[in-house]
């Protein structure tokens, strides 16, 4: 079963995908009119037969964003999406990924894809995938 997790937001998008029990970075797509992002998710579910999706949540006015979001994607793609607690997962990514020796290049082109995972890793370990 592939799931898609995302770290949402208005700029950027980042996504993660799990084909097994490890969230690996897949993309980050950034987002000019938010209404075309919704085709190009589309796409990549159907692309890699993505069976559930994982949008994180964070705090606010921007939890409440991403939910309108992962409701609107659900609509759309007809899949199950389940929200995940995203607190604090941009700054855990961006330390795994300076632990790890990524350039500051690369990590800041692919943080939100980092975010991603972590948000997806957690889901995956909590529902006991």
């Amino acid at each position: 079963m592939a799931i898609l997790g995302i770290d949402y937001g208005q700029k950027k998008i980042g996504l993660a995908l799990a084909v097994s029990a490890v969230a690996e970075p897949f993309a980050v797509i950034r987002v000019k009119k938010s209404e075309g992002i919704f085709p190009r998710l589309k796409k990549i579910i159907d692309e890699e037969k993505v069976e559930r999706v994982v949008v994180g949540v964070s705090e606010g006015e921007m939890a409440e964003k991403s939910k309108i979001f992962a409701k609107k994607l659900a609509e759309i793609s007809g899949l199950k999406v389940d929200l995940e607690d995203e607190t604090l997962t941009s700054r855990d990514a961006q330390a795994l990924a300076i632990k790890a020796g990524i350039s500051r290049k690369r990590r800041k082109k692919l943080e939100d894809a980092f975010s991603a995972s972590l948000i997806l890793q957690k889901y995956l370990d909590t529902q006991g995938f």
